[in-house]
């Protein structure tokens, strides 16, 4: 009998070893921060490849760290986004996809622990462990009515929606000063960079050249009417106006890479950045008239998929990864670099997959990862990215699929659907059978008006 228990244990240990729990942690028992870039889309992050200088904090973090360069949000919108990095699974399984549900034929705000009762987070797993656990946020789509306090200690979101980081920031830094030696795990999430976020005083257009004397202020109001035209159908812009709209997105980008500069200064201060991991991540991107349109929840382009990814921890060598992974890796990855071993039932939920195999050097293919929709029910899409650079991805509600070979055609312009109907056959089929795993029937979405903004849906 004690030999069989013995080798039922080495079973177990075995286990958990290929699942990238194992007893090899790099920073077993380490403070963690989850830092949330709100609609950051990874081609304006200059360590990405992006010409101009719009991130020097967030690039010299990276060069210490794994810098992930094809990282892909499972969804294109902060809620849905936000929510599977908190739990490590797709949106379909946690259930919160936009941010009212039905039920009893009433709209009622989407929470995680109605429609997911017992599903674990991330923070829970971490205070369970005896970390302190605390959210900082630019409030509006990571607020606590949708279930994202669960397992802080203090959770803020009492800001005005759509906050930077210069709300959110004075506050955590008072709650790490109150801590002490204790281990923590703290999120930390801003809007600066969003479409609905404005400096305070203006822009000071720092990246504006030439001078703009266009019909555009990059202010909140105009980007909503454009997002709302765009959604209704194309809307026309000269290359003036775009180029400006995308400059004021990169003073954005600056002015918030910044604000974690003086952070991460205060972390230094604190004497807890030796012993800290960091995750930086964008919860999805954004579109700047990439496809015609403004904002972001509507679509799968890279613009609004490929995103931001940072890990940093003691014991972890610099490194860019070029495998393509998913950011529904992150709770998972967290919780195998910090060395803990989660209960079965959270090991089950979590369909993500650790990513330290690979900050290690492990060769890998990558990951084919899956993405999806359901923005304000005016759409349903689910779509597939591969790790040999195919895109496709299917409108549910028309049945209609879109075909991209991203190593060709990195902006998504040219449809090979036609031109390749046997792959986009196979690519379609894939897609419809992992969503079929995950219990949901793509044939039955309903259509209608869910607002995501307050002046929607009235």
């Amino acid at each position: 009998m004690k030999s069989l228990i013995l080798v039922l244990m080495l079973l177990a240990r075995s286990s958990m070893a290929a699942d990238g729990f194992s007893s090899g942690a790099p920073c077993p028992g380490c403070s963690v921060v989850l830092v949330s870039f709100d609609a950051l889309q990874a081609s304006h992050v200059h360590a990405l490849g992006y010409p101009k200088p719009t991130t020097p904090t967030i690039d010299a973090l990276a060069s210490t760290g794994a810098l992930f360069g094809q990282a892909i949000s499972p969804a294109p919108w902060t809620v849905p986004a936000h929510m599977s990095w908190m739990t490590g699974t797709f949106p379909t399984v946690h259930g919160v996809v936009n941010k009212f549900a039905v039920r009893d034929g009433k709209r009622v705000v989407s929470r995680l622990q109605e429609l997911s009762p017992g599903m674990a987070t991330l923070a829970g797993v971490l205070r369970a462990r005896g970390y302190a656990t605390g959210g900082f946020t630019g409030s509006a789509g990571v607020h606590r009515m949708f279930g994202f306090d669960q397992g802080f200690d203090v959770y803020s979101d009492e800001a005005a929606p759509f906050s930077g980081m210069e709300t959110s920031i004075p506050k955590a830094e008072a709650w790490l000063g109150r801590l002490g030696k204790k281990k923590f795990f703290l999120f930390l999430h801003g809007y600066g960079n969003h479409g609905q976020y404005m400096p305070a005083g203006g822009y000071d257009r720092r990246f504006v050249d030439p001078p703009y004397e266009g019909p555009y202020d990059g202010s909140p109001a105009q980007q909503r009417v454009l997002r709302e035209l765009g959604l209704r159908g194309p809307i026309r812009l000269d290359d003036g106006d775009v180029a400006y709209w995308r400059q004021v997105y990169d003073e954005k980008i600056s002015r918030t890479d910044a604000l974690f500069g003086g952070f991460l200064r205060t972390l230094e201060s604190l004497g807890v950045k030796q012993r800290t991991v960091f995750v930086l991540a964008s919860d999805h991107g954004t579109e700047q008239y990439e496809h015609g349109k403004f904002d972001h929840g509507f679509s799968l382009y890279d613009e609004l998929e490929r995103v931001l990814l940072v890990v940093v921890s003691p014991g972890i060598k610099p490194k860019v990864v070029a495998e393509q992974v998913g950011t529904i890796d992150i709770m998972p990855t967290i919780l195998s670099i910090v060395g803990i071993e989660p209960e079965p039932a959270v090991r089950a939920q979590m369909r993500g997959r650790s990513l330290l195999g690979l900050m290690r050097g492990e060769e890998s293919a990558g990951e084919d990862v899956f993405m999806e929709t359901d923005y304000r029910l005016l759409t349903h899409k689910r779509g597939i990215r591969t790790r040999d650079g195919w895109k496709l991805v299917l409108t549910a509600e028309t049945g209609k699929t879109e075909l991209y070979n991203l190593r060709d055609d990195p902006g998504e312009a040219v449809d090979r659907s036609s031109a390749e109907p046997e792959r986009a056959k196979q690519l379609e089929e894939r897609v419809r059978r992992h969503y079929r795993s995950l219990g949901s029937d793509l044939s039955r979405l309903e259509l209608g008006c869910s607002p995501v903004y307050a002046d929607q849906c009235r």
